[in-house]
């Protein structure tokens, strides 16, 4: 054993020294980490730090690949031959994921500072999202695709896909495919502005909410029971969608009402008039024409005479879809209160069945 030592104590002086390197490079990797978490966090509160975490983790693997490089070389001088390439491979793959994260976190930094800078000033956010996506795909494409550079094998497919023709084609071979449909989707999207971020959209009648987000591949609606809905955009395109936040806000409620044939039918629009027309969220809608001429803010009538009902309808008018959803549940509340008191009947379907004269089937002769 000490003639081992004796033999390689250059080399081991060395090993000590590298081993060493490695804890002091892994301790300064950790003390960045933290101090980058801790002003990100109060850049960002409640962020959270995926990407520098991952970049953490590859730089100390990346310490560890150089100390076991530097180990064999000192000791095993051919094996080191033999692995120099695998190394560089690693070596060079590591340095491209941590300058692809580094390069994808800034350009979604900067995409973050643009979107909250335009909430604060009441502008449309929606395109900054959306390329907000767009561009840290591609920043992690290319990324990807510069490290394929680094296997022989692969590396005519990197170039040729870097140079442009391999975006082509690769286009054209997943043209059929969900993926690229939803991605033009989202370009439509963003390029007609059906509905932006923020608007309040109706696609079907369980599929009513906010949009919170839309992003490559699909958009985010949350909806009045705060439950999200993920729509994949290449659906939503096809879908007709009504938006109820897009130009003029002022929406028309029709509330109706089955009333019995018994029932007093000018009293029964009376009733619904004066409940509409008393509510603090009606919105008189009336031109400078109508108020001269002693037109009603609300508008009733009857609308249908069906076989067993009279269907009366009131016309009310809200600011917004919110202002008309709560207005119209106050008013069919309202209404049917005010309808008991006054004994208008909320009909029912029903059938009359009459029998005829019982002498009539005495005195007719069966048939033979």
């Amino acid at each position: 054993m000490t003639e081992f030592f004796e033999a390689n104590k250059i080399q081991l002086i060395y090993a000590v020294i590298v081993i060493i390197g490695v804890f002091i490079l892994r301790f300064l990797t950790g003390i960045l980490h933290k101090r980058v978490i801790i002003a990100e966090q109060k850049r960002f509160p409640g962020m959270k730090s995926n990407a520098i975490n991952l970049i953490k983790r590859i730089l100390n693997s990346l310490w560890l690949v150089l100390g076991l490089m530097a180990l064999i070389f000192l000791f095993f001088g051919e094996a080191y031959k033999k692995l120099q390439d695998d190394f560089r491979i690693v070596i060079y793959i590591g340095i491209v994921a941590v300058i692809t994260i580094v390069a994808a976190s800034s350009v979604n930094l900067w995409f973050r500072r643009a979107i909250e800078r335009k909430t604060i000033e009441n502008e449309d956010p929606t395109a900054f999202k959306f390329l907000r996506y767009v561009v840290v795909f591609s920043v992690y494409i290319l990324g990807l695709l510069i490290a394929l550079l680094a296997f022989p094998s692969l590396k005519g497919v990197a170039q040729t896909a870097l140079g442009g023709a391999g975006v082509i084609a690769l286009i054209a071979g997943v043209a059929s495919q969900e993926a690229l449909a939803n991605l033009v989707g989202g370009v439509f999207i963003i390029s007609f502005k059906p509905f932006r971020i923020g608007d309040i959209i109706k696609i079907t009648d369980s599929m009513v909410g906010t949009v919170t987000d839309i992003t490559l591949r699909h958009t985010v609606l949350r909806n009045f029971e705060n439950k999200m809905i993920v729509i994949p955009n290449a659906i939503i395109n096809k879908e007709k969608i009504i938006n109820y936040d897009i130009g003029d806000l002022k929406i028309c409620e029709r509330i109706e009402f089955e009333i019995s044939y018994e029932s007093d039918l000018d009293l029964a629009k009376k009733i619904m008039q004066e409940v509409c027309e008393s509510h603090p969220l009606i919105l008189d809608n009336r031109s400078e024409i109508d108020i001269l001429d002693g037109k009603p803010i609300v508008r009733t009538a009857l609308v249908s005479i069906n076989a067993s009902t009279l269907s009366v309808r009131a016309w009310c008018w809200a600011r917004n879809y919110s202002d008309s959803f709560n207005l119209r549940c106050d008013i069919l509340e309202q209404v049917k209160k005010r309808f008991d008191v006054e004994g208008i009947d909320l009909a029912y379907p029903h059938t009359t069945v009459v029998f005829k004269d019982e002498e009539l089937f005495k005195n007719k002769k069966p048939e033979s």
